[in-house]
């Protein structure tokens, strides 16, 4: 009899301890989650009210007042939101929506650095554009010698840290954590073979970069980087100033329409007419594409080029300063008629 009511009791406990267990589980799982309309991504800044977060949220589902109640049970609060970019795909439940919210769970964003960037506040503008952070709070870290020097470069020399590509961080990422990425991003590039190709050319990878920069400016057409980078590459083994025009149009914050020869005089070390060797600095970001013609330059001994009277972004290259006298004269024949032509057109339609 007593070991009979052992097993009874031992049956009832058991079944309590199951019955507890699942009621517990009914009550706090999530509960039936509502799915989005379409693919929603959502903004938030350190101040942004929850309020108008919960409505970009309520008015993305299909049932909001089960939405409510996922908020509610998730415990989402302005005290516990967390700033960042969330994407949600249109079968995301709200239950997993708000958590990432309030757990600081963000969807990687990509920032691309493409295209001419010149100047610092090109470069806080590409940031702030697709960032968090604020464009004048990148122009203050790029002017910051401090903030600079951490990373190995100066105010001017940063320009060769920031290689053009897509990487992929958090939205929020505060400017040191965007600057730690790019430099991680550098030093990975800068392997010891690309090393020995600019040692190869004599120059460091600082250097490369200077150079890289005055070929992007030279060119639009990517086949003739090597070719530029040759003929640079020459003049500087003979030490020949480099008499690079873009050099010249970054002295005068790139405002010149056209390159005469009074604006050679200009008074400043990135001034290639004037000074022997690179400038202290790139006078642009330089792509990849221009590094690489740096490293790998073409096998020529042009010393000189000027751009074609054809004006079709090509130039003519030449060996000997005769030849390249007659380039020249052909290009400055072609500018007047050029730019006569441009400023009766200009008188004809006003414009």
């Amino acid at each position: 009899m007593k070991k009979a009511l052992i097993i009874i009791f031992s049956t009832l406990a058991i079944l309590f301890i199951f019955l507890f267990g699942v009621g517990t589980y009914l009550n706090t799982r999530p509960p039936v989650i509502p799915e989005f309309k379409d693919d929603l991504t959502v903004y938030i800044q350190p101040h942004t009210e929850i309020g108008v977060v919960l409505d970009s949220i309520y008015t993305s589902v299909k049932h909001p007042a089960r939405a409510r109640a996922a908020v509610k049970r998730v415990g989402l609060s302005q005290s516990n939101i967390k700033p960042g970019k969330y994407t949600f795909d249109k079968k995301s439940s709200v239950y997993s929506a708000v958590s990432k919210i309030k757990f600081g769970k963000e969807t990687p964003t990509k920032l691309t650095f493409s295209g001419t960037i010149r100047s610092k506040q090109k470069i806080a503008q590409r940031i702030s554009r697709q960032m968090m952070v604020d464009s004048l709070t990148v122009i203050n870290a790029l002017r910051d010698p401090e903030f600079c020097g951490k990373y190995g470069f100066d105010t001017l020399t940063i320009f060769a840290m920031i290689l053009p590509d897509t990487y992929y961080m958090f939205w929020s990422s505060s400017v040191d954590q965007i600057f730690d990425r790019l430099k991680k991003e550098y030093d990975t590039y800068w392997t010891d073979e690309r090393k020995q190709l600019a040692a190869k050319q004599s120059l460091s990878p600082l250097q490369v970069s200077i150079l890289a920069s005055i070929v992007d400016q030279e060119t639009r057409k990517k086949d003739d980087y090597p070719r530029i980078a040759a003929v640079y590459l020459n003049r500087l083994r003979k030490g020949m100033k480099l008499q690079a025009c873009p050099t010249i149009n970054y002295c005068f914050g790139y405002t010149l329409p056209h390159m005469y020869t009074r604006y050679t005089k200009v008074d400043s070390p990135f001034n290639t007419y004037l000074h022997y060797g690179l400038p202290p600095a790139p006078i642009s970001v330089p792509p990849k594409a221009c590094i690489e013609a740096v490293l790998h330059p073409e096998k020529t001994d042009y010393l000189f080029f000027c751009a074609s009277p054809n004006f079709d972004g090509t130039h003519r290259f030449a060996t000997t300063y005769a030849e390249h006298a007659r380039n020249s004269r052909e290009y400055d024949k072609a500018l007047v008629v050029y730019l006569a032509e441009k400023k009766k057109k200009q008188a004809a339609t006003g414009k």
